[in-house]
């Protein structure tokens, strides 16, 4: 394990419940462009009655996070998530770009989540891409050091809080095999510790690493274009000399994912499963 990570269970539980404080309100301030409208709300989660039967937060990166306007048609699964819930569940997307699963929880933003998040809420969890990125050293983090993030601070303190963890494999990027046109599984490494762990602790999981590939080796190589950041010169404002990402989504690409996301919750026998809208659950 790599010396940023070699933290026992106990240690990081203790820095997670520690730092909330520490983070305190200036995390509202610095996530707040990092959540979905429905989750305005979220600052009431602590407190909440009727008005919302459960909590949703999102911990993730650059591919699940909020974008403003100022960055359509760019768009993250976890700003579409809630439309696929029915108005009992708020959903509080805490995603943000560049972030690994270790350095989410570096930062406290993780702390942050923990200081709110009440019994019968969940966190959904998404990390690899930046994880992977072996050339940055505040982001990278080894496969095994992932999955011990993933198992100490994600699984088992959000459970300490009486909260559900809901594991998600990382989403595919835009990457396929040239001769056969199918998609290729992104990030396998994390792909497989993410799986492997939520075994281990008995944690649901979401796979959407398998449910994106699937998806996009349905739509094809070219028309894949229309889900990520494919875009022409001159057409959209806010990206006037167009874009070629593989990697982030436009507003239809993160609005499958999401769709992705809330079909797989509806077979995994949750409460919050019941809660999925029957046109996502189909």
């Amino acid at each position: 394990m790599s010396a940023t990570a070699m933290v026992s269970g106990t240690s990081r539980r203790s820095f997670l419940l520690g730092a909330a404080g520490a983070f305190g309100a200036g995390a509202a301030g610095a996530l707040g462009t990092a959540r979905t409208a429905s989750a305005a709300g979220s600052s009431a989660a602590a407190g909440r009655g009727a008005a919302a039967a459960a909590t949703v937060y999102i911990a993730s990166d650059s591919t699940a996070q909020t974008y403003s306007s100022g960055y359509y048609p760019q768009a993250g699964w976890g700003q579409k998530l809630s439309s696929y819930f029915t108005s009992d569940i708020t959903v509080a997307n805490r995603a943000i770009g560049g972030r690994s699963s270790r350095s989410f929880v570096q930062q406290g933003r993780l702390a942050a989540i923990h200081g709110l998040i009440r019994p019968g809420d969940y966190l959904f969890v998404q990390f690899g891409h930046n994880d992977a990125t072996v050339s940055n050293a505040e982001r990278y983090t080894p496969p095994a050091d992932y999955k011990e993030y993933l198992r100490n601070d994600y699984i088992r303190a959000t459970r300490a809080l009486g909260a559900t963890p809901v594991v998600v494999t990382p989403v595919s990027r835009r990457s396929y095999n040239v001769s056969t046109g199918k998609f290729n599984v992104s990030f396998p490494a994390y792909v497989d510790a993410a799986k492997a762990v939520a075994q281990e602790e008995g944690a649901a999981l979401v796979d959407l690493s398998a449910a994106s590939r699937a998806y996009l080796d349905g739509v094809g190589v070219e028309a894949s274009k229309g889900i990520f950041l494919w875009l022409e010169a001159g057409r959209y404002p806010n990206f006037p000399g167009g874009a070629q990402d593989d990697t982030h989504f436009q507003e239809r690409g993160a609005i499958e994912m999401a769709r992705l996301v809330s079909r797989a919750v509806a077979r995994l026998g949750l409460p919050l499963s019941g809660e999925v809208v029957p046109a996502a659950a189909g």
